[in-house]
């Protein structure tokens, strides 16, 4: 073994980014939400980075897995979850639940180590293809496109959060016309040219009108709509009839396999998820019963890259389409998601991004996308480097906080702004 590529340290640094008031199912986005930034040293001085979520519950799982990491081959991917499993739990448990909503669908111990690991194998392989001078993609089989294509993230907000913070350049979006406004800013500077929509929000007859007036502004353009499994079955059939010639898919319109499978059948509408798929274990009953045709890959979720791969090729084989969910990241998550995706032959669909939407970083470059897509990095490893000062300053404010911000509340930061507000019921229309 090249004792250069032992691990000789790690290191955690728990952060909180800006977020806008971005509109959801459950509330509100709160002015701050927490990472968590995986830093993998290994003897012969090389470092790679990794990013996950950052609230206290993946934190508690991070710490006694860096500290086990100490000594371990960099390139021992296989046995990263191993150890996982040792230091913090079996993560193959079925009865290890912990919480049943949210917007990640169903969550359990086990789901929240996998999103831990995820962040501690993209450091892992980070650092090693610096250390064997290979890009990302080389080490997951070599890429099969030079560009990866992204859709813009179209949310309902406020013009500025509810406790009296400042308003950005964005303005409020709340109606049809602030939607495709916001549409053509995202065309204008980014060149996406497909559109996904937020939803479960505002009554469905609303949201309808929102795509429709997108389908006119942007004809013949990818769009789609995800209400976070906020409708019944009864409205998702509903929504779905008026849209069905404008829909490129309908993401988790309701709440679980059950749900999703009679959506299906009833529509011919392709449904996506990123909800009821999220592990291997919930793959068999959604494809059998065909509640899904598109599955939205995240590598938080699924334990990483590698796994992102696996996931791909079962996709493949059961003719299921692919494409890649995004949650709040940053610029590190973002280079590992295009890394992965430009290894993948079937990448069916633009993948999300929230990028546009994080104006803070802790990557020495931002990524720039052209014509909607990111071309595909050859530098060793991710192709990023981190800022030191910009992580010091966002760990500060982590330090800093009085708690608040640490763990993601969107109900929360919603009571803001209506004191009366709680959690809604799925189904909530």
């Amino acid at each position: 073994m090249n004792t250069e590529l032992l691990i000789d340290e790690v290191r955690l640094t728990p952060i909180l980014i800006a977020d806008p008031p971005l509109l959801n199912t459950q509330g509100v986005h709160q002015p701050y939400t927490p990472r968590l930034i995986v830093e993998v040293v290994t003897r012969g001085g090389v470092t790679g980075i990794g990013e996950t979520y950052g609230d206290g519950k993946y934190l508690e799982l991070a710490r006694p897995l860096a500290t086990a990491l100490t000594g371990r081959p960099v390139s021992d991917l296989n046995g990263l979850f191993a150890l996982a499993d040792e230091v913090c739990g079996d993560s193959r448990a079925a009865d290890d639940r912990v919480d049943a909503g949210g917007l990640r669908g169903v969550q359990t111990a086990g789901k929240l180590r996998l999103s831990v690991v995820s962040g501690f194998e993209v450091a892992c392989l980070d650092a090693l293809g610096k250390s064997l001078g290979l890009p990302v993609h080389a080490l997951l089989g070599g890429k099969v496109r030079d560009r990866v294509e992204y859709s813009a993230y179209l949310f309902y907000r406020w013009a500025a959060h509810p406790d009296g913070g400042e308003k950005d350049d964005w303005g409020a979006a709340l109606d049809p016309a602030g939607v495709v406004a916001q549409a053509r800013r995202f065309a204008r500077e980014y060149g996406f040219s497909s559109f996904k929509l937020k939803g479960g929000v505002f009554e469905p007859d609303r949201e309808i009108a929102a795509i429709r007036a997108l389908a006119q502004e942007f004809p013949g353009q990818p769009l789609r709509l995800d209400p976070n499994g906020a409708w019944s079955v009864e409205t998702s059939l509903y929504v779905a009839e008026r849209l069905k010639d404008v829909l490129e898919y309908l993401e988790d319109p309701a709440s679980g396999t059950d749900l999703m499978a009679r959506v299906a059948a009833g529509t011919g509408v392709p449904l996506a998820t990123n909800m009821c798929v999220t592990t291997l274990a919930e793959v068999p009953e959604a494809f059998a019963r065909g509640a899904v045709q598109v599955v939205l890959s995240d590598h938080h979720y699924w334990g990483g890259l590698h796994r992102t791969r696996e996931l791909a090729g079962i996709c493949r084989t059961f003719g299921v389409g692919l494409s890649m969910h995004s949650n709040t990241h940053l610029g590190i998550s973002l280079a590992a998601m295009t890394h992965v995706a430009a290894t993948v032959p079937n990448l069916d669909y633009a993948c999300d991004s929230h990028y546009p939407w994080q104006t803070e970083d802790v990557i020495t470059a931002r990524h720039v996308f052209e014509d909607g897509r990111l071309t595909v990095s050859d530098a060793p490893g991710l192709g990023v480097e981190l800022d030191r000062e910009r992580l010091a300053a966002l760990h500060r404010r982590w330090l800093d906080d009085d708690g608040t911000m640490r763990e993601r509340d969107d109900a929360a930061a919603m009571r803001k702004a209506e004191p009366e507000w709680r959690t809604p019921g799925i189904p909530r229309w």
